[in-house]
């Protein structure tokens, strides 16, 4: 799966665009699936970082779509295990280094497709060496997570420990306990949460924070009320999303603010049909995929992140999301 952007752009925003803005399904599912015969470009091999994360992004967005067989089960699985390692961590291509980030979408992806039992069967190791390799980068006295041997902590690391453990029925095999604890201490007096204690808060990383409190059935230590007047707060006149005050609008801000205002019962807190409006300016109507504004190239992460806002707030013909 490439990522690379283009060659669509998302329409320009102006008064010449109709009232009623249809997501060109087709279309999207022919962009998505077009993305891994792109190799003669650069760009294609410049994005070799993601490439992992790009299979999960489309694979996603096509059972949103309603065309869970849209990419080759077979070819996908085959490309997963290529990428795992012998630590049980997987990276984000073959020959690249291990790391949480990539080991979560490795385990998102096998789920999805139904594949863990050929985990067991042909991966360097099985589901329990997966847990092990997750487990090992918990730091034992306050709870975070490193993103790989090399130490750098971030809540996301925390978030992708947590989603992918209990994808795998193993989340014993680390403190959950202390790990709630540090991402309460990440909290902010805005109802927000950042990348780790007293930075700045960010949709993004509420998600993260929210999502794993979620996953921990601890959603009490969140303080729903400030947090949801945050969130809403995020939403911008053309009816697009931002990340924090004073910055533009994003699609991907769709999923990142929408989920978590849906995990804790604040969805109608924004103007659903504004951002509806928005993100399907931002889709090319002609050669599918959706980008991060009006008028940019599109790519496979914007159109995961639109399709799944939509999904969301409930677009009609698209699967049901779940926010966490």
């Amino acid at each position: 799966m490439s990522l690379v952007s283009g060659p669509g752009r998302a329409q320009v925003a102006d008064a010449s665009l109709p009232d009623e803005l249809q997501l060109v399904v087709e279309k999207h599912v022919k962009y998505i699936q077009s993305l891994d015969k792109r190799k003669d470009e650069l760009e294609y091999w410049l994005t070799e970082h993601l490439r992992l994360n790009g299979v999960y992004w489309g694979l996603t967005a096509l059972h949103l779509l309603g065309h869970p067989n849209g990419l080759p089960r077979d070819d996908t699985i085959d490309f997963v295990l290529s990428c795992q390692h012998e630590s049980g961590g997987f990276g984000p291509a073959p020959g690249h280094d291990a790391h949480m980030l990539y080991t979560v979408s490795a385990v998102q992806i096998l789920v999805t497709v139904d594949a863990l039992d050929e985990l067991e069967k042909r991966g360097k190791t099985g589901r329990e060496g997966v847990g092990r390799y997750i487990a090992q980068l918990q730091d034992q006295v306050d709870g975070s997570f490193a993103g790989d041997e090399w130490g750098e902590t971030d809540t996301r690391f925390l978030f992708g420990a947590f989603n992918a453990l209990s994808l795998l029925r193993l989340l014993s095999y680390i403190d959950v306990t202390k790990a709630v604890s540090y991402v309460h201490a990440c909290a902010n007096f805005d109802g927000g949460y950042g990348v780790s204690p007293g930075a700045e808060s960010h949709a993004g990383q509420i998600f993260v924070c929210v999502g794993a409190l979620a996953i921990a059935e601890r959603l009490d230590l969140v303080d729903k009320d400030r947090l949801g007047s945050w969130l809403s707060e995020r939403q911008l006149n053309n009816g697009g999303l931002n990340g924090r005050p004073e910055k533009l609008e994003d699609v991907c801000y769709s999923w990142w603010v929408m989920s978590s205002l849906a995990m804790i019962g604040k969805l109608d807190w924004i103007d659903k049909e504004k951002l509806s409006h928005f993100i399907l300016q931002c889709q090319d109507p002609e050669l599918g995929g959706i980008a991060d504004r009006p008028g940019d190239a599109v790519d496979v992460f914007h159109t995961v992140f639109g399709i799944a806002g939509l999904s969301l707030i409930g677009y009609p013909g698209l699967k049901p999301v779940d926010p966490v």
